[in-house]
């Protein structure tokens, strides 16, 4: 199996950005795996020494079959960067794995992720797929590792070029997509808030690549892959990040158990775990207590400490 290329977009998070390399070094496969790592520039000058901080470390990075750094000069914001970066991967090989700087994994991301972009690279119809499994009840006896939705994740994801290519990230459509309600409707299938998010970033008030790649899988009438456990969680949401908050809702506990994978290559929606997939994304989230800001990074972080000392 030729293992895809890991592509990593880091910031100023020093901490957050050893914890997310030390995990993926820690992979099954990580040695045979090229990493490129993309590393914006500061935004204004009080940034300036975190990026060092972020930069000084990445030269020291190794385990993987190689390592590139590419450091951007300015500050491109993620979402400009995201793009830039898969595409430019993308030109260069069939499928990628994407990263930001707060995922943890667990050794078998790596091996779930191969297995997955091999396994549907000749389903059209599989847009993306992704180790993060929101803390789902999944129902008892479904008998595959993984499951299909409407909605792509942003958190530790791969997708092929033939797919990254169709991406319309103009959304040049939009207009007449807002004319149109059952194609709201269809949208609508991966979560009630994909519409008002797309409003939003059409009108200057979000600046999402994700959003404009949910639009894509609506417009292509495809689907995001999903484990049934979780590979990775995100330690993120402690206050940190530019674009999360803080939160323990979305904190789940790793699959580890190292196994062989075996996806059914014809897998198809299953309209119960839809169904409970879809109910998460229409309740207004409860659990975004400030309170939890300086436990969460330490409580996440403390699960991975056999792999990497960055808490004293």
């Amino acid at each position: 199996m030729t293992l895809a290329p890991i592509v990593l977009f880091t910031y100023n998070r020093p901490i957050h950005t050893r914890a997310t390399i030390e995990a993926l070094r820690a992979n099954i496969g990580a040695e045979d795996t090229v990493i490129h790592i993309y590393s914006d520039g500061p935004k204004t000058p009080s940034q300036s020494d975190s990026v060092r901080q972020v930069r000084s470390y990445l030269r020291s990075v190794d385990g993987f079959r190689s390592v590139a750094i590419i450091e951007r000069e300015r500050n491109m914001g993620l979402a400009a960067s995201v793009i830039a970066g898969v595409t430019e991967i993308l030109s260069l090989h069939p499928a990628a794995i994407v990263m930001e700087d707060d995922m943890i994994t667990s050794r078998i991301f790596l091996s779930f992720m191969n297995v997955a972009l091999q396994t549907y690279a000749g389903r059209s119809d599989i847009f993306s797929v992704t180790g993060y499994n929101y803390p789902l009840p999944i129902p008892r006896g479904y008998p595959d590792e993984a499951y299909l939705s409407y909605r792509s994740s942003s958190w530790g994801w791969g997708t092929w070029s033939d797919r990254w290519s169709k991406v319309d990230w103009k959304v040049s459509d939009f207009s007449e997509f807002m004319q149109d309600s059952a194609a709201q409707a269809r949208l609508a299938r991966g979560g009630a808030d994909l519409l008002p998010m797309l409003r939003n970033q059409l009108a200057g008030k979000l600046d999402s690549w994700s959003i404009r790649f949910d639009y894509a899988h609506y417009k292509h009438d495809a689907l995001c892959l999903h484990p049934t456990h979780s590979k990775l969680y995100n330690i993120g949401f402690d206050g940190s990040g530019v674009h999360c908050g803080v939160s323990a809702e979305y904190d789940v506990e790793l699959d580890e158990e190292e196994r062989s994978f075996n996806l059914r290559p014809d897998l198809q929606i299953d309209p119960v775990i839809l169904e409970i997939f879809n109910k998460r994304f229409c309740q207004v989230a409860t659990s975004d207590v400030p309170s939890q800001a300086k436990s969460f990074l330490k409580r996440a972080l403390g699960r991975i400490g056999r792999m990497v000392r960055v808490i004293q």
